[in-house]
């Protein structure tokens, strides 16, 4: 869904999508910053990403869906709130052809920001 160029920022990730799905790629966005204010946003493994002491979420577009990637914890602590969506051990995915779970995509959000300010950040669990 994203050109070859490797995009510098997130905004040119999101411009970099297909016009039919920037919008939901901002809703992402937006919702991240909401949730996360003032984390520094970079692009790491391609994709956009949010971080304070360590990174706290990424997410990505794929043909039909964003992928959400909150890593490790929150996965397994949001597991009854996520069982409507195809989860892996570090990611889950939003089909693109439903809305954003804008609410639950903070709440994790806010868990990874509590992860991060007590030092128990894991990658995997």
């Amino acid at each position: 869904m994203i050109e070859n160029k490797k995009p510098k920022s997130i905004e040119e990730y999101i411009l970099a999508a297909l016009p039919a799905v920037q919008e939901k790629l901002w809703q992402m966005h937006d919702t991240i910053q909401q949730a996360a204010p003032g984390a520094a946003e970079s692009i790491k493994w391609n994709m956009p990403a949010y971080s304070y002491k360590k990174i706290l979420v990424a997410f990505a577009i794929f043909k039909n869906h964003i992928g959400f990637f909150p890593m490790g914890a929150p996965l397994k602590a949001f597991e009854n709130e996520l069982k409507n969506y195809k989860v892996s051990k570090v990611a889950v995915q939003f089909a693109l052809n439903e809305p954003l779970p804008v609410s639950l995509i903070k709440k994790i959000v806010a868990f990874r920001v509590k992860e991060d300010e007590a030092g128990t950040i894991q990658w995997r669990s």
